[in-house]
């Protein structure tokens, strides 16, 4: 497990990138307010927008999640905490305020920064939003 990517995957990578060619400027690994060791993937605090990528073995993908035959019991019980954990963190930043955006790793990086895009402008105060046009 220590091999895993936990931050800077290619996914979040064409993802950040593809912003930040949109003129969109962000945080990285943000700190999710009142939840110590959790961040966000990509941050956007004045708009209270937050963008999660999670990858589909990790936290349970509908499509994708596999669950291993090998200590079954334990991949189980720690799957679960992971999605147990995402919940919790999504339910923290929305009664904060936040716009909480999840996305999946096989999710193609065009779209999701199309919609990360659309949630950031929405949510951006007045006095800002024609600035990055």
């Amino acid at each position: 497990m220590s091999r895993q990517a936990s931050k800077d995957t290619a996914v979040e990578l064409a993802v950040r990138r593809l912003l930040h060619a949109a003129g969109l400027r962000y945080r990285v690994e943000y700190p999710v307010p009142g939840l110590p060791r959790r961040r966000i993937d990509v941050a956007f605090p004045r708009a209270k927008v937050a963008v999660l990528i999670d990858g589909c073995f990790w936290h349970g993908c509908p499509q994708h999640a596999t669950r291993p035959k090998a200590n079954a019991e334990w991949w189980r019980t720690k799957l679960e905490r992971n999605m147990a954990r995402d919940r919790e963190t999504t339910e923290r930043l929305l009664a904060a305020g936040w716009t909480v955006l999840r996305f999946w790793e096989h999710e193609a990086p065009e779209g999701v920064a199309v919609q990360v895009a659309a949630a950031v402008q929405r949510r951006r105060p007045e006095r800002t939003r024609g600035k990055n046009k």
